[in-house]
């Protein structure tokens, strides 16, 4: 007889592998044969995880076809099976599933378009941060500036591509009704996805992107400074930290 772990196990493994599974066995028939409850669990199981994809994918779906993502999600979830209780956790690493699905070579963009998305639900979900004032960031000795470790919000995401990304995901926004074309050969974009009200994303500078990524980086302001002005020469940094401490981009200071 096996352990209830061993069940709880086998169960699992069954689910999302069915074909290999003989778990059924351990199944008491009812009003249908036992492999025939089986299968309408995994079934439950798999529309279910489908279902959270597509909640969090809205955009994947709408340049692939509902049936191409249906069988993408499949073929996911088959191989990257849910390893947390909370639902908003699965689909973590579909991108990187998407950037290596063969059917899908061909999309170029569509693995950073998932990474928006997924940055879009992480913001979501994201905790709350306090604003940092200005009146704290005046109180600092000059002598400490260089010194100074700034933390984002934990709202906040970065990301950069090759692609339009915000194009791409601008224009297929349900409520977009104005020109539909996308150029991918316009360049790449860099963006910060972050909820202050609600979820927005805006684009960054070379100068921002870089200061930003080195401040979520836990580099001191001197360093990440440096970073931005090489990325961008006429970057302004006085003017920069003031815009992101008032628009709540910075939340915390550190030593």
């Amino acid at each position: 007889m096996p352990s209830l772990r061993e069940l709880q196990r086998g169960f699992a493994a069954g689910v999302f592998n069915p074909s290999a599974s003989d778990f059924a066995r351990h199944i008491h028939p009812g009003r249908f044969p036992a492999e025939r409850h089986f299968q309408v669990y995994c079934h439950n199981v798999f529309e279910s995880l489908t279902g959270a994809l597509r909640a969090v994918y809205p955009v994947v779906e709408r340049l692939v076809g509902e049936g191409f993502f249906r069988y993408a999600a499949d073929t996911y979830i088959h191989g990257h099976p849910p390893t947390s209780g909370n639902l908003h956790d699965f689909g973590a690493s579909f991108a990187e599933f998407l950037a290596e699905f063969p059917p899908a070579r061909e999309l170029v963009y569509l693995s950073d378009v998932a990474h928006l998305e997924w940055s879009w639900h992480q913001s979501f979900h994201a905790a709350d941060g306090a604003p940092l004032s200005l009146t704290e960031l005046a109180a600092i000795a000059p002598d400490r500036y260089d010194t100074i470790k700034f933390k984002l919000h934990p709202a906040a995401r970065l990301l950069a591509s090759p692609y339009p990304l915000l194009r791409i995901w601008q224009v297929n926004q349900p409520a977009y009704r104005d020109d539909m074309t996308v150029n991918l050969d316009q360049g790449g974009d860099k963006l910060l996805v972050m909820r202050r009200k609600q979820v927005e994303i805006e684009l960054l500078g070379d100068g921002d992107y870089a200061l930003l990524s080195a401040i979520a980086a836990g580099v001191v302001l001197a360093c990440a400074a440096e970073q931005a002005i090489q990325a961008q020469p006429d970057y302004d940094l006085t003017a920069a930290l003031g815009r992101h401490i008032v628009a709540g981009t910075l939340t915390g200071i550190s030593f």
